[in-house]
């Protein structure tokens, strides 16, 4: 699909199905376009355009996921991020804003850079 390969993080996720879906599945937050590269001799106007990223939230079907032994922690709202939540246009898009800063400042930290990278298979 159009995520396939992307790095992302499970919300919350639900081992036996429930409701509309009867197999496990993951609400996810990921990385849709990842930031990119940076050198001294770009100015900070240009450093912070090529800073931002694109996140995408998503509901996968457990077998379409492929866990690693990598961990980010990523404090989310559990009012904004849930199923019901993300079905609805508008709370996708407030969640999308809120989960896009926390990625950013995450990013700008500098400790997590293997989540910020493109996936080289």
């Amino acid at each position: 699909g159009r995520n396939a390969g992307r790095k992302a993080v499970i919300i919350s996720n639900q081992d036996e199905g429930a409701g509309d879906r009867q197999y496990g599945h993951a609400l996810v937050v990921g990385i849709e376009r990842n930031p990119k590269p940076i050198t001294k001799s770009m100015g900070k106007k240009k450093q912070n355009k090529r800073n931002k990223l694109k996140p995408f939230v998503k509901v996968y079907n457990c077998n379409h996921l492929m866990p690693t032994r990598y961990v980010l922690d990523l404090p989310v709202d559990k009012e904004i991020f849930n199923k019901n939540a993300i079905k609805d246009p508008a709370q996708k898009r407030k969640a999308l804003a809120a989960v896009k800063t926390k990625l950013e400042e995450k990013y700008k930290t500098g400790k997590t850079r293997w989540f910020f990278q493109k996936l080289r298979i």
